[in-house]
Formats: C-alpha cells, structure tokens, sequence
C-alpha cells in the first residue's frame, strides 16, 4: 500500500500541470486535424453518427447546454433518471474548471468558485433559493442527493433576470421535468458503502425514482424517495495555541497547546423530492415542485488536550525564528470525551406558471418557500490530570513526534483523588432556522428592433429571517451543590472507560491509544444521584435577523450579424434593495457563580437600508461554424454573511480550560455593508467535434466592502479592564480571564482577483481503434491580491491552482472512470476550519477516485468505486510558515451499487 500511496502523492510543479494539459489539448488537436472540414457542430447530430448513452451522454448534454447558454457556465448533467455520474454532488461540482472542493471527514461538503469561499457562492435549484439548514456553515452539499439532480449549472457570469447574491457564482440545480422523458420510468437503486476508517462497517442507501405522463401527456408527474446511511471517521494531531518566547534575544514563535482528536461520525439522511408539470394548452405550463431533506447525524469526539504551561516550557532547538523541539513540564491535560447530535433539515416548495400568448408576449409568475432547521447538541465530559513532562519535536513536519511521560492508555491516570477536574455534562445547545419567502413575475416580449429580438421585465420581493437560540448545560452551574473532582458518585476510569486505538491509523512516533469516559455510565450515575443539569439560555449567542430584498429588472436579448458572424446575448439592469433588521440582546452579569452565560436585561434592534444597481452583459460571437468568443461583464454582490466565527448581533460565550476562563466575543455586524464586485470574463471555445471541445477563459474582479475580521483587545469590555500580553498573545483581563475578542469591519478599499480557466473534453474515436474512450481536463489559475491576515480583506479557502483530469472508457456494457483532482495550499482561520483557531495554510494535495460500471441490458446497472485511492491527507502549516500545524488522516471509501429500470 505504501508504494501505492507514492506513486499518487507526489508533488508535481506548475510547469508539469500545465504540460500535462497542453498535451490533453495536443492530443485533441491531432484527432482533429480533418475534424475541422469535416465535423457538424455538436448540435447538428444526424442519423448517422453514433448513439452515445451513459457517462458519454452526459458529457454530450453538458457541452451542449454550455454551447447554447449565453453566459459564461459550465455544467454536469444525469446519464439517466435518478442517475448522477457522481456518487456525491460536490465531488461532481469539483471538476468543473474553476469549483474548488471541501472536505469534512473526507467527506465533500462545501464548494469555492474562482478562489471564493462557500459564503459567497449562491445555490438555487430551479432558479429559486434553497435556504441551508446550519447559515452559519455554508451550503452543504452533501446533504442534497445526487438523485435530486437532472443537471447542475455553475453560471459566473449572471443576467439581469438573476436574483443577486452570487459575488462568486451561482449553483443551480435542476430537477426532473417528467414531460420531458415521454413514458413512464421506474428505477430503484441500492447501494453499499464502506469507509475503512469507519471500522468497516458497511452502510446503505436505498432510492426509488418514478417518472410517468396522463391525461394524453398532458400531465407529468415524479417522485424521489431516498434513505442513507453513512459511517466516517477523521483524525487529527495539531496545534491549537501558539505563544513566543525570547530566545537569545529573538522572538520565537513555540508551541503551548497540542491536542489529538478523533472524530467518528454516524448520518441517517431521508430525502424525498416531487412534482408535477401540466400543461393543459399548448400556451400554458404550470409546475409544482418540492423538495425535502433531512440529515441526522451524530459525533464521537475524542480529545486529548494538553495545556502546557508557559512558563514550564523549555526549547530545545529552533529555527527561523520558530521552535522545533520543546519540554514541557508539570502541565494540565484535559481528556475530553464529546458527544454530538446534529439534525438538519431543508424543505423547498415552489409554484410556477408560464404563458405564452400572441403577439410574441409571454408571462412567468414563480412563488417559492423554503426553510432550514438546524438543531445541534453536545455534551463532553472532561477529566483533567497532570502529565510531569512531554517533549515535543517538530523538526521534520511529516514525522511529527510527540512523547509523553504518562501512559496515556492506563485507567491509573486517572484516579478520582489525583482529578483536577471532573465534569459532565459540558456543552451548548444551539437551534437556528432560517426561512425565505418570494414572489416573482416576469413578462416578455418578441420584438424586432435593430439587434434585439426580446425584452424583458420584471419584479421579485424576497422575505428570509435568520434565527439562532443558544443554551447552555454545564454540571458548574449547580454552583455549590456541584460535586467535587473526585466525587465518588462519578464513574471510575478503572471500571468503566471507552477504548480509543489506532489513532492516526497508528501514526509513529505518538501514543496511538488512550481511554476514554464512558458517557453512558456519566448519565446513569448522575441518574441515579438525582443530579439535573438545567438548560439554561445563552442570550448574549442569540439573535434574530430580517431581511426584506424588492428588486426589479429589465433585460435586451440580442440575436444579430456582425460581418457576416452571428451574435447573441443579452444586456440588462437589476435594482437590489435591502432592508435589514437585527434584534440581539442586552446583557449583564450574571449575580451567581455561574458565569458560562449572562443575563438578559433588555433587547436591542440595529437597522439598516441600502440599494444596488447592478448591470450584466452577456455576449457570444460566432467567427466559424464550431467557435464561439465569449465577452461577459457584470456587477454582483453578496449581502453580509454569517459564518461560525461571526454574527449579526453581539455575541459571547466562555469556558474554562487549564483553570483559565476565555470569554469568546464576537461584536456583531449587524452594520456591515453588501459586498460588491465589478467582473469581467473574456473567453474562447472551440467544438470541434461531436462530445469534444476545448475552452479558455479569462476573468476579472474588482471586489469592494469586503469584510475581514481581527481579534482585537480593546482597553475594556463590560466594565472590565483588558491588556494585551504578547508573550502568551492573549488579550488579558483584570479578573485574570482571556479575552478573544473579533471585530468585523468592511475594507474600503479594492481588492483584485484575477486568473484564467482552461477546459478540454475529448472523444479518442477517430484516433483508436476501440471506440468509447475519452477524456475530460480543466486547470484554473486564480491570482489574488493579497493582505497580510487582520489587516483588511483577505481571501480565505483560496486554491490559486486547482486542475482535474478524468480519463474514461464506456461501451455499451462496461464502463471504467479515473478522476484525478489537484488544489493548491490555501490559507483558513477558525471560520472555516475548527483546526485553525490562529490560521493556517492546509498544504497542497491530490485526491484519486476509481469508477467502474456493468450495464448488462437496458434495464440493469451495477457499479463500484474507490474514493480517495491514494490516502490523500489534509496537513497545514502555521499560516505564512512552513511550520508544522496540523496533521490528518481519514482513509479511503469504497461504494458497490445497483439499479433496475422498469
């Protein structure tokens, strides 16, 4: 398996990336050379050419989609009903040029477009928004099954009948039009699943799709049914605090609080999607769409904390002003067991209606709802111990080692009279929702004047609230009647514990295994001693926002000659307006001991209003039969984002570690204004043949407003004075708390995001003897401009080189896919990773996927597949160092599936 793992995990150069597709182009060309004469546009099929279905078809129907869109978009469509040529969205989205992914667990979940965070793309399905369950995460993709989709649409460049939002690009997902298929179709599908760091345990996942017309074809209706459930599990070694010391006179950057912690994670997803397309006349449609989901999911935390204590650290040896190799000395560490429900849930219904009518005037009228509900609960217990003495050697990143003098595997270390802490429960719960409401009417009208062929109009009012609720259960707010650390009513280590092993898939040169607290025994004997632990409300980490959003629109589309060369596309004018209401909370000390959270004394509500005209130009040039030259501008903007870090209104939160108490303070941005951007994209794409065709494109932003955030120390909050210590980089109180303190401000100035994108799709028939292999590529450079971190915009989760090469080979029984997907380094902060609460850069990686399928009749498909074949693992460095910060591993996912189509 070692060899294995290096002959994928090598690092490969910018030359070599774009050697590698310069010759995918080459290749394209030379099995063209008479193509050029003799090949119809990708549209013009006739009866002679071959009939391509499966993965080919797919491909087919995405490049002709993307041929006939006026806008600069790239797309995925379904080889079938109910099937996606990906066992998972996002890792389908990923290979489109430009879309970077995101992993949780080893898991895609989120998605970057051009170098921007999940925050700043849009998704919509059907063009209508879908609101995520959690806002403050991103959209999660993995919650959406793929047998939702018909196709997926990456449009980055937007039109004026788009509602804003987008300052990346739009996601747009659409879902099955039953008339579209002309006769009744039933699929049902199975699938198997196993992640091998999970344990092994196989995992299904069951779907039926139905699709059928009546009433004369009149009526079409369909129906999605799907449950799955899935097993996962992540490690993780890294650094979660920093501090300096002076050595010799220099400033060194050293380490003072490393941790493990193993995640295994449990999801049950149920997802059920319907509709129905009637169309009574020739001139009227009317549809009905909806769509629900829900994922619940639980999480298996294990952590060992160690808090090493500055003053008792010594560095041994260090380099470019960092340790490399330090002793630490009678310190705290905290063993923290945690468990976590999460239940999620995302609804979607929208009522549509189209009309057409004489003259050349047609009408439109969309009324959508949708809601997301997020319900999240943890409750840890953690157990604290003194550890005499760890060295720890950081000298070569890749063989971190880390020796502690305490056997971390032995229940004797934790004998309850040696405790220095004991408590269960320990945690938050949080419950948000967010909903939006809208109504849209459009009116078109044919026309012939000069180059235009069209105009349009028309006018959406949108409502969406955000609302998070936060409590808190921590055994510390019994105050007095808490029981002490060693506590006879608690559980002993030595008779009940939980048995962590082969952490880091046994990683050398750390402990790989350790115990646990048996969470189940915490409940029964906390039980048993009549101890309740009382939910109590967190108002200072509650809030409530509202947004109404009128807009109005008017759009040219143009269908013209210029030298004998066809042009289209459109040119428009949007008006954004937005009315924003945040209400928060005042807040006060609390008078008990309990000090986790505070008390509300009153109410707050923070208002603002604001506009944006927003043009678009969408133009596409025809200079020959196969070519098309693409010239797009556009304003976009994205309204002030929520994310785990940030919030409307003031928040705050505390806990205790190391005996230390750190106050988390977030102070709100219910002021903050919309991002804009001013873009520009320039491209070019050639369809030399039937499913094959190679495109370039070069874009532009000028992005404005954009928000950063920075960990500030003002001289006092809430009545407490504050200092800042650089030694330990803490903000400091005089009541001896840490102060994390965020401030989210807009950054005046312009910030420049400019790159290119290459793609190639290319059938290999004419050049082979055996038919049905092919291959799909796309590099994209993206070039920032960039700021040093806290002192203005600064683009996160920013890849400025991601490729993606899928060879493939398909017949009419078997079929066999390679996906070889490439990011560069990216910097993050604790907004978009947990692991990275003082930022750091996740080094570049490459991830192999392997697909196979047997179609052995019209109606039976098998297939199976390794996701992840090389063991790519996330690492990080301490952001603008190559020091070492973090270190993963998460294995590889194997899938076998089956489907029959009645």
């Amino acid at each position: 398996m070692s060899t294995l793992r290096n002959t994928f995990a090598f690092p490969i150069s910018r030359g070599a990336k774009l050697a590698m597709l310069t010759t995918c182009a080459a290749s394209a060309l030379m099995g063209t050379a008479h193509a050029q004469t003799q090949a119809p546009a990708a549209s013009n099929d006739t009866a002679g050419d071959i009939v391509v279905t499966g993965f080919r078809s797919s491909l087919k129907s995405a490049l002709d989609a993307k041929r006939k869109d006026p806008r600069i978009s790239d797309g995925i469509s379904s080889e079938d009903i109910g099937k996606f040529p990906s066992e998972n969205i996002t890792e389908s989205i990923q290979r489109i040029p430009g879309v970077q992914m995101s992993n949780i667990n080893g898991r895609g979940s989120t998605i970057s477009i051009r170098g921007l965070g999940p925050q700043y793309a849009m998704t919509t399905i059907n063009g209508q928004t879908i609101k995520s369950a959690d806002f403050t995460d991103g959209f999660r993709f993995d919650i959406i099954q793929t047998e939702l989709a018909s196709a997926i649409q990456v449009i980055k460049s937007p039109t004026a009948d788009m509602d804003a939002g987008g300052l990346s690009g739009t996601v747009n997902i659409e879902t099955t039009k039953p008339l579209d298929y002309h006769h009744r179709q039933i699929v049902l599908s199975a699938k198997a699943q196993n992640s091998n760091y999970a344990g092994g345990k196989v995992t299904p996942k069951l779907g039926l799709s139905y699709v059928d017309q009546l009433a004369d074809g009149k009526l079409g209706v369909y129906l999605n049914l799907g449950y799955q459930k899935l097993q996962d599990r992540a490690d993780y070694v890294w650094m979660d605090r920093w501090t300096t010391q002076s050595i010799n006179g220099v400033s060194t950057l050293t380490p003072r609080r490393p941790r493990y912690r193993r995640i295994d994670r449990e999801t049950e997803r149920l997802m059920a999607s319907g509709g129905i397309q009637w169309k009574p006349t020739d001139s009227l449609e009317i549809g009905l769409n909806a769509i629900y989901a829900k994922d619940k999911t639980t999480y298996d935390v294990n952590q060992q904390v160690f808090l090493f204590n500055t003053a008792r650290i010594t560095v041994n040896s260090s380099a470019n002003g960092a340790a490399t190799n330090v002793t630490a000395t009678n310190f705290t560490m905290e063993n923290n067991r945690q468990h976590e429900d999460r239940n999620l849930a995302t609804q979607l219904y929208t009522l549509s209606a189209k009309w057409r009518g004489e003259n050349g005037w047609s009408a439109r009228a969309i009324a959508n709802y949708s809601k997301g509900t997020a319900y999240q609960r943890e409750a840890a217990a953690i157990l604290g111990v003194t550890i005499s003495s760890a060295t720890l050697d950081m000298s070569n990143p890749d063989a971190i080692t880390f020796n502690v003098a305490q056997n971390l595997n032995s229940t004797a270390l934790y004998a309850p009279s040696t405790l220095t802490r004991n408590e269960y429960p320990n945690g938050a719960t949080r419950n948000m929702r967010t909903d939006e409401k809208s109504l849209q009417g459009d009116v078109y009208k044919d026309i012939d004047f000069g180059p235009f062929t069209k105009l349009s109009a028309g006018a959406k009012y949108r409502h969406e609230t955000f609302n998070r609720h936060v409590s808190r259960h921590d055994l510390i707010a019994l105050g007095s009647a808490q029981p002490a650390a060693s506590s006879s009513i608690f559980p002993a280590m030595a008779t009940t514990s939980y048995a962590v092993t082969g952490f880091m898939n046994g990683m050398s040169g750390i402990q790989t295994a350790w115990v646990g607290a048996d969470l189940a025994a915490y409940d029964k004997a906390l039980a048993a001693a009549g101890i309740v632990v009382p939910e109590i409300f967190a108002p200072e980490a509650s809030y409530h926002v509202d947004r109404y959003m009128a807009s109005a629109y008017g759009m040219a589309t143009i269908d013209t000659e210029v030298s004998g060369m066809p042009l289209r596309g459109n040119v428009g004018l949007r008006y954004e307006h937005s009315s924003q209401t945040v209400r928060g909370n005042v807040t006060a000390a609390r008078t008990d001991s309990y000090t986790e959270v505070q008390n509300k004394i009153g109410d707050y509500a923070q208002g603002q209003k604001y506009g944006n005209w927003l043009p678009s130009m969408n133009l596409v040039l025809e200079p020959a039969k196969a070519v098309q030259v693409r010239l797009a501008a556009a304003k976009v903007l994205v309204r002030p984002i929520m994310d785990s870090n940030t919030s409307m209104a003031q928040t705050s939160s505390s806990s205790v570690s190391g005996g230390v108490r750190t106050y988390t303070v977030d102070l709100g941005q219910g002021g903050l204004k919309a991002l804009t951007a001013n873009q520009i994209d320039l491209g070019a794409e050639w369809y030399y043949e039937r499913s094959s065709a190679i495109a370039i494109n070069g874009f532009y932003k000028w992005i404005k407003n954009g928000t950063y955030s920075s960990l500030v120390c003002p001289s006092s909050f809430n009545g407490v004075a504050l200092s800042y210590n650089s030694s330990i980089n803490e903000c400091v109180g005089s009541d001896g708390a840490y102060y994390d303190i965020t401030k989210t401000s807009n950054d005046p100035s312009t910030i420049k995001v400019k790159g290119y994108e290459i793609s190639l799709n290319h059938s290999f028939d004419k050049m082979l003897p055996v038919k049905g292999f092919g291959l799909i590529a796309n590099y994209t450079r993206v070039i920032p401009q960039k700021l040093a971190v806290g002192t203005g915009y600064t683009i996160r989760n920013l890849s400025k080189v991601t490729w993606n090469v899928t060879p493939y080979w398909e017949n009419s029984l078997f079929s066999f896919r390679a996906s070889v997907n490439y990011r560069s380094a990216y910097d993050q902060n604790s907004a978009d990773s947990f692991f990275a609460r003082e930022g750091h850069t996740v080094k570049a990686r490459t991830q192999v996927d392997l697909s196979a399928g047997f179609t052995p009749n019209a109606h039976l498909s098998f297939t199976a597949g390794i996701i992840n074949l090389n063991n790519s693992r996330e690492k990080a460095t301490y952001t603008g160092t190559s020091v070492w910060q973090e270190s993963s591993y998460y294995g590889r996912s194997y899938y076998a599936s089956a489907s029959y189509k009645f």
